[in-house]
């Protein structure tokens, strides 16, 4: 399988979740073996980063990418829609250290992708694959890893609110099944958080808009929910952005159960840190492994539709 990225430029503008503000984004095509790199515009010029799980320097509210000259938040949308929809090389250019929050989905940048197309470059392919399972857990919640051909996430989440309470969704993930049962699933919160927040000058951008909302009782969309299990799709949605720091797409079975953005990235890092125990590199999807008896090892939470310009 070979490397794919965008046939061309596209642009959108769009309202920044901490801001509040108007911030610009171009999507580019890139060479073989870029992966995903941010250009982040400041004051004194462009700062280029490299997403890693050492390089996620905060996962309040929403990932943020940085080092000591720039930053950037809210990443995890854009990069499971990159992740989801197969695209192995991009430059995402950001005026500004927010992308926009959209409508608080991946929906508005998987519709990007596809009005920029899709091209194939030469060089193949190269995954890492869970060779091994693995159980990462903290708090009584976990992430099991196991080897798939593929990438495989089950994902439940358990909040004691009668619009949500238990969920579950087991997705066998692939660029069509991400846009049609993932990516339009949006962030969600609760009315006292949002009060709060914004009583403290923080989610400025965040509203009715691009979350949903809800009070002690109910959704206070008007429009209600696109699914109803909205809320484990969007934490499905936030893994694969979550998982995609990695340098390479990752390939494997999880089974999550109520972790998040900061637990997320904990995993990542000590997958890293164990990577010759439990991840191989593949030039192409694992063979149909037979399930393993063998028990995990443990280890160590709308705007508009963009315009293209």
């Amino acid at each position: 399988m070979l490397q794919t990225t965008i046939h061309s430029t596209i642009r959108c503008t769009g309202t920044g979740l901490h801001s509040g503000k108007q911030v610009g984004l171009t999507l580019r095509p890139a060479t073989e073996d870029t992966g995903i790199l941010f250009s982040v515009r400041n004051g004194s010029g462009s700062v280029f980063l490299t997403p890693t799980p050492e390089l996620v320097v905060s996962t309040g509210l929403a990932t943020t990418l940085g080092n000591e000259s720039a930053s950037v938040s809210t990443v995890e949308h854009l990069m499971a829609a990159v992740r989801g929809m197969g695209i192995d090389n991009i430059l995402i250019d950001v005026d500004g250290s927010e992308l926009p929050i959209m409508d608080g989905s991946a929906a508005p940048f998987v519709y990007l992708l596809r009005e920029a197309g899709l091209r194939t470059l030469s060089k193949p392919r190269t995954c890492l694959a869970v060779k091994k399972p693995m159980l990462f857990e903290q708090n009584g919640k976990f992430i099991k890893a196991s080897p798939y051909d593929g990438l495989f996430v089950d994902y439940t989440i358990e909040f004691a609110h009668s619009a949500i309470g238990r969920q579950n969704l087991a997705l066998d993930v692939s660029p069509e099944r991400f846009a049609s049962e993932v990516a339009k699933a949006r962030t969600f919160g609760f009315l006292k958080e949002v009060e709060y927040l914004h009583a403290n000058g923080l989610a400025l951008g965040g509203s009715l808009d691009n979350a949903v909302v809800l009070d002690d009782y109910a959704v206070l969309n008007e429009e209600g929910l696109r699914y109803e299990d909205e809320f484990v799709r969007h934490k499905l949605l936030d893994f694969i952005g979550d998982i995609a720091v990695l340098n390479q797409p990752l390939l494997g079975r999880f089974e999550i159960f109520a972790s998040g953005h900061e637990l997320n990235n904990k995993f990542l890092r000590h997958l890293q840190e164990n990577a010759e125990e439990y991840l191989e590199e593949v030039s192409r999807p694992l063979p149909v492994r037979p399930a393993s008896k063998e028990k995990p090892e443990r280890g160590g939470v709308m705007e508009p539709a963009p315009v293209p310009v």
